[in-house]
């Protein structure tokens, strides 16, 4: 089950994961809000209570993501605060403003960030399991591209001269930092033969 509440992110965890055998259930199919007060200091621990938070109240295996964009110029903000940059409302047109703004005069060469995802696989005896996906890039000076979700359209990754939100979804599950992660998850199931959900 992908304990997460964000539409965007569980199709990319279906589009990554279902064509290699696992089945991603949407935690309101499974009876459960996945509202959980992410509180913690780091990437890690939100996903961490994300996911258990899941297990106890399903039963079921868990996975959970938590991810950040980390700008140099701004000290690594918004970090674990990205989600809610602009305000509780988590709106992420405002965020992308918001981070417009901050970065506004700043030249092309100190605009390099990063996005980070951390993914935790958690099951109902206990064991749990950490991913990270990285990936480097700039923030552009306009919106660009219509595709994606969140920083998408601010987001231009390195190499590639391209948004995430200019890519096809398959392009960018190929580099993002949550199909790096999701990838790393799959490879461990395997290779374990951990239970596919």
């Amino acid at each position: 089950m992908a304990a997460t509440g964000n539409p965007g992110k569980l199709k990319e965890f279906r589009e990554i994961l279902e064509p290699q055998g696992f089945r991603v259930i949407d935690p309101k199919i499974a009876g459960w809000n996945p509202e959980v007060d992410e509180d913690q200091p780091t990437l890690e621990g939100n996903a961490l209570k994300k996911a258990r938070a899941a297990v106890e109240a399903t039963g079921r295996i868990a996975l959970a993501d938590d991810t950040g964009l980390f700008v140099d110029h701004l000290d690594g903000a918004p970090g674990i605060h990205s989600a809610r940059y602009a305000g509780p409302a988590q709106d992420m047109v405002q965020n992308c403003a918001k981070l417009l703004r901050a970065l506004e005069g700043v030249p092309e060469n100190q605009r390099t960030a990063q996005f980070r995802s951390v993914i935790v696989w958690a099951d109902p005896q206990g064991g749990q399991t950490v991913f990270e996906g990285v990936c480097r890039g700039s923030i552009t000076f306009e919106y660009r591209g219509e595709g994606g979700f969140g920083y998408d359209p601010v987001f231009l990754v390195e190499g590639t001269g391209q948004t995430f939100a200019e890519m096809s979804s398959q392009e960018k599950n190929a580099v993002s930092h949550r199909g790096k992660a999701l990838q790393a998850l799959a490879r461990f199931i395997v290779k374990t033969g951990k239970e596919k959900a």
